[in-house]
């Protein structure tokens, strides 16, 4: 079972006895770390797949913390040998360049327990996991897909700058340059602990490049993003999925247009639809458009288990509709402002490269201190 790390949440004046209860979950993190270290040897592991794969998954959860905690120990026995160095020189000098030493030691650990505090803090635990990414054109016509596409680029850029991996598993052009609709996978470590906090309406102000009267229009896109889900957190039963199999209408040459490669995938018991026509195999578009059902009824799923999380999907999902905002890009005024946390930075043509990590911070800054306030 996997362990869980969290900090008992105690008055100021149990501040000493939380960090003691904290040591002690990281003694217990160290050992379940170590034991599935051993567990991932085992021949019986190695051979069954979904078992290694569970239990490296728990071990790459407890790497981070196990590994600051052994810096923390690290530090603090060369913190004793010099504290008892100080103890037995004589020599003033000595003892000055030793008391540098200590100073700096002190304070290097005081960064490593306030590191291990906060990764000890209760998170999403789907904030690991890969991302599935939805944007759709709202109202404002094809100024609407023109502000889709940018989005997607945006969040392309950002991918890009931070390592992750962008695969589109399907699209509906508009025009030349414009999207009507585009869903694509981030995968990178902490991909949806990121972008989790772009989900809501995104609202451009701009002129657009066929109004000739030069008026300023206001269009609209949504931005959906869901974790992705692995085979083993959700379980299909093959007999519920309808597939068909149809030619491609997206670009890529003439090879996906002579060959019935797209995939359509039609989860019977709910309704939910993935499609799939990115790719020219057809078995590389049905693992897509399968990663993307999964996804949307993993999402059911957790609606239906939590009010919180249905509360939180309409707030995400919205209409489309210009008032429902959650960030507005302004072109004249150069500003983007984020209305949930009432930021607003003049570098629009920065953050549609990619240059989103300011409001994603801060975004994140003031979720855990939601959190703590009301816990």
């Amino acid at each position: 079972m996997p362990l869980e790390l969290d900090i008992i949440r105690l008055p100021l004046s149990g501040a000493r006895f939380a960090r003691v209860m904290m040591f002690s979950r990281l003694d217990s993190a160290q050992k379940r770390y170590d034991e599935l270290s051993r567990l991932m040897a085992q021949p019986q592991v190695v051979t069954d797949p979904n078992q290694l794969q569970k239990i490296a998954k728990e071990r790459a959860s407890l790497k981070d913390v196990v590994t600051a905690y052994r810096q923390y120990q690290k530090t603090s026995k060369e913190l004793a040998e010099l504290e008892a160095l100080l103890a037995d020189t004589a020599d003033g000098d000595m003892k000055g360049f030793v008391r540098e030493e200590v100073t700096t030691l002190q304070r290097r650990r005081e960064d490593i327990v306030h590191q291990l505090e906060q990764s000890l803090q209760p998170k999403d635990p789907n904030d690991d996991k890969d991302a599935i990414v939805e944007i759709r054109a709202g109202t404002g016509g094809e100024e609407a897909s023109l502000f889709a596409a940018d989005l997607f680029r945006m969040y392309s850029r950002y991918a890009q700058n931070r390592g992750w991996q962008v695969e589109i598993v399907d699209s509906n052009q508009s025009g030349i340059r414009g999207l009507k609709e585009v869903i694509f996978e981030v995968e990178g470590k902490g991909a949806f602990s990121r972008l989790k906090y772009e989900r809501g309406v995104h609202r451009v102000q701009r002129v657009p490049v066929t109004e000739s009267s030069g008026r300023l229009h206001t269009s609209a896109a949504t931005v959906v993003v869901l974790p992705e889900v692995e085979d083993i957190e959700l379980e299909i039963n093959p007999d519920d999925i309808k597939m068909d199999f149809f030619h491609s209408s997206g670009a890529g040459g003439q090879n996906v247009n002579k060959v019935t490669t797209a995939v359509r995938l039609t989860h019977i018991p709910t309704g939910i639809v993935a499609v799939c026509q990115d790719e020219r195999s057809q078995i590389k578009n049905r693992m897509k458009a399968m990663a993307v059902l999964r996804a949307r009824l993993f999402d059911v799923r957790q609606r239906e288990q939590s009010q919180k999380i249905e509360a939180q999907r309409r707030t995400q999902v919205g209409t489309g509709d210009r008032s429902e905002k959650v960030r507005t890009y302004n072109f004249p005024q150069d500003r983007v402002t984020d209305h949930r946390i009432n930021l607003t930075l003049h570098n629009i043509n920065g953050i549609l490269d990619g240059d989103l990590d300011r409001i994603i911070d801060t975004l994140s800054l003031r979720q855990e201190q939601s959190e703590e306030t009301h816990p």
